[in-house]
């Protein structure tokens, strides 16, 4: 007898398809949720990853904007150099990709309020103080960022840009070289006008502060402690700090008096006297790109300024306002860095500039290795307390022009510096690094972040 087979036997094989359609709907479920995961983390670290190139840029170009409110046409042009070149360092996509000239663009303004104008380093207006970095990786133009799993689902590239936008402002503390104005009047510029040029002219035979008939000095912020990096203490210290960067971390102006002596830790916002300094000069001079032999200073460790274009009533009929004037025939400091000019010994110049075995940066030297050397930050003291035996109190912080070498007349000290103002002022030349700080910051300006 034949048997007859179960109607529910060929169910399993509709079944089988069944599960293949369910299967397909959870792997393309599954493919949107890892795609979801991988690539929508892919995005958020290239976003990151932009985000610190501009960051970058926005911070590299706001040094240059000093001057403000009247900022030098050439200073946007070396911001947007700046900014770019800074920009091109960081790369984005795991650290696997560069990022490109066409990814960056640098823009200027003078306000950060909603419809605010933003243009290009040629077209800026001299009181435009916020400089904007935006990395730009944009899918229409073939440079947005492709999805890994994503493209399965049928998404495409996907543009990522980030922006930030920075300015000068206070910094919260301040850096400044071994050398100090003396107060000669009344706050807030104690006694001192903006252009004015200002003596050293000290014996360095010794004779301590009686022998000083000029307005500014050497001295050491703590006698007692020694400097992180620069070891020897006196001169040997402040030898260091000059070839270097200088002191940091430096205290507050203060009102009152200082209490302690000698070599005694000063109290805060006091610095210490050292008398008379005769080995500075080597470590002075290589900031104008000049380099006696037996110094152990080079360009390699201690980089001339942009310009090494020095300044003396022989050269700079003006006798002030090296730092922006104008005189016929006669180039300023400020366009002197702009063209990276080395430094000459004019004829009828006494003392001259330099020594005929000194080593001189090339204009070629200025442009590679030149760094911010000659416009510097400095205490203004009273200096009535190196004469009472006492510390002087630091009343502020200046920013200066360094004019000449150390130059000597026998024992006699004759360079000069410009006085520019306080440091923390909106518009000060001297930009520096540190944390910035609110409006009553007493340090020099640094970039600040504020977009």
């Amino acid at each position: 007898m034949r048997r007859l087979r179960p109607a529910f036997r060929s169910r399993p094989a509709r079944q089988r398809g069944v599960v293949a359609i369910v299967v397909g709907l959870m792997l393309a479920v599954l493919i949107g949720f890892i795609g979801l995961a991988i690539d929508g983390g892919h995005l958020y670290l290239t976003k990151t990853e932009l985000q610190n190139a501009a960051d970058a840029c926005a911070l590299a170009a706001s040094y240059e904007l000093t001057g403000s409110p009247t900022i030098a046409a050439a200073a946007f042009n070396r911001a947007d150099a700046a900014g770019r070149t800074v920009a091109q360092l960081n790369r984005f996509n795991f650290q696997g990709t560069a990022i490109g000239a066409a990814d960056i663009s640098v823009a200027f303004g003078t306000a950060l309020s909603a419809g605010s104008t933003w243009v290009a380093a040629g077209a800026a207006p001299p009181n435009a103080k916020y400089v904007r970095c935006t990395i730009d990786r944009n899918a229409a133009s073939g440079r947005g960022i492709a999805p890994y799993f994503m493209q399965v689902l049928g998404f495409g590239a996907t543009t990522v840009s980030s922006l930030a936008t920075a300015t000068l402002a206070p910094a919260q503390s301040n850096c400044a070289v071994p050398m100090a104005l003396c107060a000669q009047g009344a706050a807030p510029n104690y006694g001192y006008t903006a252009g004015d040029w200002v003596s050293m002219n000290f014996s360095q035979s010794g004779g301590g502060p009686a022998n000083y008939t000029g307005n500014f000095r050497w001295i050491d912020f703590d006698p007692s402690a020694a400097t992180p990096g620069c070891s020897g203490g006196g001169a040997q210290e402040l030898a260091c700090l000059m070839a270097g960067t200088g002191q940091c971390s430096l205290p507050a102006p203060i009102t009152g008096s200082c209490s302690t002596s000698g070599n005694a830790h000063p109290t805060a916002g006091c610095v210490g006297q050292t008398g008379s300094i005769n080995s500075l000069d080597k470590a002075y001079n290589t900031r104008f790109g000049v380099y006696a032999p037996g110094g152990g200073y080079s360009i390699a460790n201690s980089p001339p300024d942009y310009t090494g274009n020095s300044y003396s009533t022989e050269n700079w009929t003006l006798g002030r306002n090296a730092y922006a004037g104008t005189v016929g025939g006669q180039t300023n400091f400020r366009d002197s860095r702009a063209a990276f000019l080395p430094i000459i010994s004019p004829v009828g110049v006494n003392p001259a500039f330099y020594a005929n075995n000194d080593t001189l940066a090339t204009q070629a030297q200025h442009t590679s290795n030149g760094a911010d050397r000659r416009l510097v930050v400095v205490p203004i003291v009273d200096c009535a307390g190196f004469t009472s035996g006492q510390h002087a109190p630091v009343r502020a912080y200046a920013c200066v022009l360094l004019l000449d070498p150390y130059r000597r007349q026998g024992n006699d000290v004759m360079s000069r510096m410009e006085y520019l103002g306080l440091s923390n002022v909106a518009g000060s030349p001297c930009a520096t690094s540190g944390i910035a700080g609110d409006s009553a910051s007493q340090g020099p300006m640094v970039p600040a972040l504020v977009q």
